[in-house]
């Protein structure tokens, strides 16, 4: 029976270390064939450090990197199969676009035995720049100069697409359009790609799995939507999106439901799915609830506060409110003020950590 094939990249026990300072501890992932796959995490968290380690910019201090099941320790960045774009672009200036582009194809020949030139076009092409070859670098947008990035990094047709926060320098509004084109792109050719950055709201809107990084090692690694919902740690919780994260302590657990004082007061928590272990009466736990769950006018769980301030968004408004001295947020289309009554439904509660009792 023929086995899997292994995966296209993998981290085995990567650790790097610089002096006294870890930089990158223990990690191990993988990611699939054509898959998009995206490191999130605050700065300092060793997002960078990793894409370097598996460009080949930098050696591990200890673990394997693997392309395709192929150790590529000692094997040089041009060799690795991995085409590589930075935060800068790194343009040359003194090129054009098309020189810049076929400035990738310095060390292999054209993929499907092509020219250089239909090479370049092609891909000038593929990244809906067909017409500025000619042109000079500074003379276009920085979301133009990211895609000829782009394009430069595919040139050699590499096995792995890396991405470092390529679209950090741009408008908010350039970077919603241009991410919808990255991976329209990344599905068109079906490349493995990994890509960095520290907007979580990218890595939900682009990826198929996510991994939430924290002090050098991977706080979580799944897929977007179960990121979002059921985050494995308070960090993740309070990183990923709004969310309002509450302790308390159990009172009651009953029909899959458990009964947590927060504050004074009772609240029904669901804990289809949680599994952390048993949950006692006693346990302490943090529990978050996303703003969007939470609606005006009371619901199995009512709670009473008092609106500290609102932020108009646009299509929500995100209020402020105090509940028994405890900040929680709510989204809302309709504007208010002063005592406000809301609830959530228990399923809408998740448990992101239990501490026993004493």
């Amino acid at each position: 029976m023929a086995s899997d094939p292994p995966p296209a990249l993998e981290l085995d026990g990567v650790t790097r270390r610089y002096g006294g300072t870890t930089a990158v501890d223990d990690l191990s992932l993988s990611v699939d064939e054509g898959e998009f796959f995206t490191l999130v995490g605050p700065s300092g968290c060793g997002k960078t450090t990793t894409l370097r380690l598996i460009a080949g910019f930098e050696a591990p201090t200890s673990g394997t990197v693997r392309f395709g099941g192929r150790d590529v320790a000692g094997v040089p960045p041009e060799d690795r199969d991995a085409g590589v774009v930075f935060q800068s672009y790194a343009l040359f200036p003194h090129m054009t676009v098309a020189e810049n582009v076929a400035y990738g194809l310095n060390f292999v020949d054209p993929p499907g035995g092509v020219s250089e030139a239909e090479r370049v076009a092609e891909l000038l092409e593929l990244v809906d720049l067909p017409d500025a070859g000619d042109r000079d670098p500074d003379s276009l947008s920085g979301g133009q100069q990211q895609r000829v990035a782009m394009a430069r990094a595919l040139a050699p047709g590499p096995d792995v697409l890396l991405l470092d926060e390529p679209m950090s320098a741009l408008d908010a509004r350039l970077r919603e359009q241009l991410r919808v084109q990255v991976r329209e792109i990344q599905q068109e050719l079906g490349i493995t790609t990994v890509y960095v950055t520290h907007d979580q709201e990218e890595a939900l809107a682009i990826s198929d799995r996510v991994a939430v990084m924290r002090d050098g090692a991977v706080e979580q690694v799944g897929r977007p939507r179960d990121i979002y919902r059921r985050p494995a740690s308070r960090f993740v919780a309070e990183f990923v999106g709004d969310n309002n994260v509450l302790d308390g302590e159990v009172r009651a657990v009953a029909d899959g439901t458990a009964t947590v004082v927060v504050g004074g007061e009772p609240l029904s928590v669901g804990l289809a799915d949680w599994d952390g272990g048993a949950v006692s009466v006693g346990d302490r736990l943090t529990v978050c609830v996303r703003p969007e769950a939470l609606s005006v006018g009371g619901g199995p769980n009512c709670l009473t506060a008092t609106v500290e301030s609102a932020e108009f968004l646009g299509e929500t408004t995100r209020v402020h409110l105090d509940w028994t001295g405890h900040e929680l947020l709510l989204r809302t289309r309709d504007p208010l003020t002063g005592e406000v009554t809301v609830g959530f439904d228990p399923a809408d509660a998740h448990v992101v950590a239990r501490h026993d009792h004493m």
